[in-house]
């Protein structure tokens, strides 16, 4: 006789989010010429004895002031960071897997599958950075 526990698969953890974030000592996109592609960390799998695996650890790309965010294709405004110390979030991480005790039933004890976790948003975006101007005179007639 085969004895088999029950199924004991934990859920996925949930991929990182992207968060863009006004930096005050920057002034320029010029890092962004270089490095062009960022990635949050993915979320860990679960693991046995329905422990749920780790969410990826969020990614924050730091700004100047006055960026805006625009979608590549549709030319769409995403975020525009027109304010200091604001946080946009760009881009939710994708949702974590059902671990295989999601899928047990009266019939099927001990389910050998497990449902995948759903990939984040994967998009283009252009960044472009608005002329902020502060002029001060002092007017003599």
């Amino acid at each position: 006789m085969l004895l088999q526990g029950g199924p004991d698969g934990g859920d996925g953890g949930k991929g990182g989010d992207v968060y863009f974030v006004v930096d005050p000592n920057s002034n320029t996109l010029i890092n962004f010429r270089y490095n062009k592609k960022y990635k949050a960390q993915n979320g860990e799998n679960g693991s046995g004895s329905n422990k749920y695996g780790k969410s990826g650890e969020p990614l924050y790309i730091k700004v100047p002031l006055g960026t805006v965010v625009k979608d590549n294709e549709t030319g769409k405004v995403i975020a525009d960071l027109s304010h200091e110390g604001q946080k946009e979030l760009v881009f939710p991480g994708g949702r974590g897997g059902k671990g295989n005790a999601h899928f047990a039933s009266s019939t099927r004890q001990a389910p050998h599958f497990a449902q995948a976790g759903e990939k984040g948003i994967e998009k283009e975006i252009v960044l472009e950075l608005k002329l902020l101007a502060d002029v001060r005179t002092n007017w003599i007639s």
